[in-house]
């Protein structure tokens, strides 16, 4: 594989690794680890550590399909990998 090839599968690695890591974050961090002091705030009567759990951990990977399309779409045109 040339140097082109290794540094484009170095920036997908490295997108793909800080997607999970937002992901892990949100699922995990903000629904279990920080549940209890997100708990002292609430969205829509609802303590902010129960509705990340329950709907914003799925808004949030929602999201993170678009961003990594986008993302990954710029790593495409960056390395002149992208379908015309």
């Amino acid at each position: 594989m040339d140097k082109s090839g290794e540094a484009y599968w170095k920036a997908v690695l490295t997108l793909i690794a800080q997607v999970l890591a937002v992901w892990f974050f949100v699922s995990f961090g903000c629904g279990i680890l920080f549940a209890d002091a997100l708990n002292s705030m609430s969205i829509g009567g609802y303590p902010l550590g129960f509705w990340f759990a329950q709907q914003g951990s799925m808004y949030v990977f929602v999201i993170l399909i678009f961003v990594y399309g986008k993302l990954m779409n710029n790593l495409d045109v960056k390395f002149d990998v992208h379908e015309e």
